[in-house]
């Protein structure tokens, strides 16, 4: 059994909400440095050994994320 773990974040150019309000709230908090924030979210799959990773992107591109407006990345741990 081997894990894969798929990350998906909105495209820099779709604005992100969620994001802005963290970087607002770091302010808040006083803490400086922080620019810019873009929230996402991180799957873990375990997967049979021989699932190969054409299908594992096909999987993300259909079910994990929305290509118009999303990003991912994926990689065996």
């Amino acid at each position: 059994m081997a894990r894969v773990v798929v990350d998906v974040v909105l495209k820099p150019e779709i604005l992100d909400p969620q994001g802005q309000a963290i970087v607002g709230a770091l302010g808040r908090l006083g803490i400086a440095g922080v620019n810019g924030v873009r929230q996402g979210k991180h799957f873990e799959l375990d997967v049979d050994d021989g699932l190969d990773d054409a299908t594992v992107t096909r999987l993300a591109d259909t079910l994990l994320a929305n290509p118009v407006i999303e990003t991912f990345t994926v990689h065996r741990e």
